[in-house]
């Protein structure tokens, strides 16, 4: 039976980290973590936050490790609904990275968060 995005959503999110935008953006402060935008390239140019690095959920695994060997360092992805974020997280998670979080807003309120 196949199961539905929603659902599927609904499930991966059950085993991973959420957090809002100041939440994430606080915590980078003390912890050097990396933000990584999951979005398309043109939506990433659309509404950027300031000092996330845009890698389409489609190439993460392969490319995250090119940029971050240490399986340890935190990382946060965010997208436009938390939705490919999520998906982006469960893959990380299954490669090796161990300090996994999504940021569970939107984007404008992402964007908004992360201005200089």
């Amino acid at each position: 039976m196949l199961m539905s995005i929603p659902d599927l959503i609904t499930e991966v999110s059950a085993h991973i980290r959420k957090i809002s935008a100041v939440d994430a953006k606080a915590e980078m402060l003390e912890n050097h973590g990396l933000l990584i935008d999951v979005r398309e390239p043109a939506e990433h140019a659309a509404m950027p936050a300031y000092g996330a690095i845009n890698i389409p959920r489609g190439l993460l695994e392969m490319k995250l490790i090119e940029i971050e060997k240490d399986e340890t360092r935190p990382i946060y992805l965010h997208c436009a609904t938390s939705a490919r974020a999520c998906l982006s997280a469960e893959q990380l998670k299954r490669v090796g990275y161990e300090n996994v979080t999504v940021i569970s807003c939107k984007a404008p309120d992402i964007q908004a968060a992360y201005q200089p």
